[in-house]
């Protein structure tokens, strides 16, 4: 699994080719969706495969966009599946500010690639990464390129799932069946983390299992998924995410021993803003380090529309009494920061 926080110069919608050029791909979610509640996810697909000759990669835009009702929060989880003779190397992901974390990685093949992001994203945001997409001229190309997306708070499974056939059809919309989870082959671990852990059941392709709420790196095929357990402590529950849905397991994992060693302290160096009407509402980023799941307070009030990557938030200011200053802070499992001066005005 990697980190990438990278810039991608990159168009969200690419042009359009034909196929004397290169395959076209545009895909999104159904227009005819019902209507959302709630914390909401959708997924787009667009862009063009390689031409019938060489040389050249092709391209795709894989998009997301929280569509719901609600702040879509917890990670999300996207996934890319591209037929035989397709592949591609680690996305370019560019949004901004950056107030998440995003990893990813591609299975040996090319074919598969997993990413998770970690940030609070309001209603209305969209968000993509470019794929160059390489291909093998020994082959003719046939099948499907398939991409989902999937949160454990979306309870609605529309719009998850976009596809493309290689000869630039649109398949119709797909709507994976919930997914059922058997039982873990192992319950037991250390608190450090590193298990081995296979979740069995049915429909949990392109899914992500999380232990304790927290994302565990492995894969999934239809029947099961093959992880490695987080560091955690205590019984952590376990959950599998999917386009589906979301399903918990009937044993939860016990973490044995020592407990991992808390994360480090965050700090806040510094507020794009430090003043702001008393009314709240104020949209202020914070610089720091060790930031990563963090919450934010205003005087000890809990802040709205919290995201946090390694060393930015994004935080909106509560309501305050009445004018004043105010100490600004970021608590995460490793303490909570000194804190920084935000003055309330009337």
């Amino acid at each position: 699994m990697i980190t990438r926080l990278v810039k991608a110069g990159f168009a969200a919608a690419l042009s359009v080719t034909t196929l004397a050029t290169g395959a076209a791909a545009s895909s999104a979610a159904p227009a005819d969706a019902p209507a959302v509640q709630g914390q909401h996810v959708t997924a787009a697909l667009n862009g063009f495969l390689p031409g019938t000759t060489p040389p050249g990669p092709g391209k795709l835009s894989v998009g997301w966009t929280s569509a719901g009702t609600q702040d879509l929060t917890g990670p999300t989880h996207i996934t890319v599946d591209l037929p035989p003779g397709l592949t591609t190397e680690l996305g370019m992901f560019y949004s901004t500010p950056y107030d998440y974390t995003f990893t990813e990685s591609v299975s040996p093949d090319g074919r598969h690639l997993d990413a998770v992001l970690i940030g609070t994203r309001r209603p209305g945001r969209y968000e993509f990464m470019k794929l160059n997409v390489g291909r093998d001229y020994t082959q003719q190309l046939t099948g499907q390129i398939v991409v989902t997306v999937s949160n454990p708070n979306d309870t609605d499974p529309t719009g998850h799932v976009t596809a493309l056939s290689v000869d630039g059809t649109t398949p119709a919309p797909v709507v994976q069946a919930p997914p059922t989870v058997d039982g873990l082959d192992t319950t037991t671990g250390p608190g450090a983390g590193g298990t081995a852990v296979t979740v069995s059941g049915s429909n949990l392709a392109h899914g992500m299992v999380l232990v304790g709420g927290v994302p565990a790196a492995g894969t999934c095929t239809d029947t099961a998924c093959t992880v490695i357990t987080p560091g955690g402590t205590g019984s952590a529950p376990v959950s599998v995410v999917t386009p589906g849905g979301t399903v918990a397991a009937p044993a939860a994992f016990d973490y044995t021993g020592a407990p991992p060693p808390p994360p480090p302290a965050p700090t806040v160096g510094n507020l794009t803003y430090t003043s702001g009407p008393a009314a709240g509402g104020t949209q202020v980023y914070l610089q720091g380090t060790n930031l990563t799941y963090g919450t934010v307070a205003f005087g000890g009030v809990p802040a709205a529309h919290v995201s946090c990557g390694p060393s930015f938030c994004s935080a909106t200011s509560p309501a305050a009494a009445g004018p004043g200053p105010v100490g600004v802070t970021v608590t995460t499992a490793g303490g909570t920061s000194a804190p920084v001066t935000f003055t309330y005005t009337a």
